[in-house]
């Protein structure tokens, strides 16, 4: 008997050629695409980009279906709407009103796509294994989870909150495989896919004017940005929750009389009395730290030690120099002088090619001052 797998499709190629290969191996495969955000249910209304986006989910859906009529499986749509709204998108609005800018892909992960997707998929199916269209790649005896092949689509910075049971359940069939590899199996096996332009946005809810996507949920409330050394006024925000550490475009106080000639960066928001700090460009060291706590660490990583640390997405990992456990769930780490590393965002540790999980930044620190959040 084959084994069985449920594949989450998405419409896209990756998840395309994932259930394909799937299927040319032998397993017995069942494809589900998951509704996780709803305009009309969401509140989502009011944004310029709705009518689009229900649209491109309803060519989503009809992609993947076309693509598992070729290929010869089952497919059906489940909604997990409401368990996105709970579990994902109302911490994602929690961690901005703090003036913090979370990765909400990690949760999603986490809760939607490895959590409600495999217990939807075990109760209706009972499959041995789910797959998704990930570049990483999972060991299972003993679990281990390994950068994908393609550095440059490498996701398991997005996959470090997954447990030992979710990805001993998992497939990530295209983790060996370059994007490139990917789409020429779609072309070769005539995939209607196979050329689809990869999804880009916030998980699930896609591209979207993030200005008056935000604040038709939250509250804006401007405030002065202030330069962090001088104290001097440079002018006002918008909101914070709109700035990000290191970001340098788009905070309109240039040509200050005390200032005429510089350029600016956001090094640090204050809550509490609603300031943007900024600094020169000419002083970057207000971007540096060299340690920092981590909490609500996930760990993967069995006995192995950190060697790296990953604090962005698209960042080089950082060489670690040493850490220890304040407790189970909390790991101080220190490193060498690395920019915007920031608050609310996550830490992903590596040793070599394998991820060994990793946790939310919530200190940190330069020359053993604390910065600003």
């Amino acid at each position: 008997m084959n084994k069985k797998v449920v594949v989450g499709m998405s419409g896209g190629v990756d998840s395309s050629v994932v259930a394909y290969l799937l299927k040319d191996q032998g397993y017995d495969v069942y494809g589900v695409f998951m509704q996780n955000w709803d305009p009309a249910i969401n509140g989502d209304l009011a944004d310029p980009y709705v009518d689009s986006e229900i649209c491109q989910a309803q060519i989503d859906y009809q992609d993947a279906k076309s693509v598992a009529k070729k290929i010869g499986i089952p497919i059906e749509k489940v909604d997990f709407i409401s368990e996105y709204w709970d579990q994902v998108f109302l911490y994602f609005l929690e961690e901005y009103k703090k003036g913090r800018t979370p990765n909400p892909d990690i949760l999603c992960n986490k809760y939607i796509k490895f959590k409600s997707f495999i217990d939807y998929a075990t109760e209706k199916y009972n499959p041995d294994y789910i797959a998704m269209g990930h570049y990483a790649q999972v060991q299972h005896n003993p679990v281990r989870l390994i950068k994908g092949k393609d550095s440059n689509k490498d996701q398991t910075y997005f996959l470090e909150q997954l447990s030992h049971e979710q990805l001993a359940k998992t497939l990530f069939p295209i983790g060996h495989l370059n994007k490139s590899e990917v789409r020429k199996i779609a072309q070769d096996n005539g995939l209607i896919t196979a050329n689809k332009k990869d999804s880009t946005g916030i998980c699930f809810i896609g591209e979207r004017n993030f200005t008056n996507f935000l604040t038709s949920y939250i509250p804006t409330e401007t405030g002065e940005i202030v330069d962090i050394r001088s104290k001097v006024k440079l002018g006002e925000h918008t909101g914070l929750m709109f700035y990000t550490i290191g970001q340098r475009k788009g905070l309109k106080i240039g040509g200050h009389n005390q200032f005429p000639n510089v350029k600016w960066y956001v090094c640090g928001k204050e809550i509490n009395t609603n300031t943007l700090y900024v600094a020169s460009s000419l002083e970057p060291e207000y971007l540096l730290s060299d340690y920092a706590i981590i909490e609500n660490i996930n760990w993967i990583g069995a006995q192995l030690d950190i060697k790296t640390v990953k604090f962005r997405y698209r960042a080089n990992e950082v060489k670690v120099k040493t850490y220890k456990w304040l407790d189970a769930n909390t790991l101080e780490i220190y490193y060498d002088n690395f920019e915007a590393v920031t608050p609310g965002q996550a830490a992903v540790f590596y040793n070599d090619d394998i991820c060994l999980g990793g946790g939310d930044i919530d200190k940190v620190y330069y020359q053993n001052e604390q910065r600003q959040v």
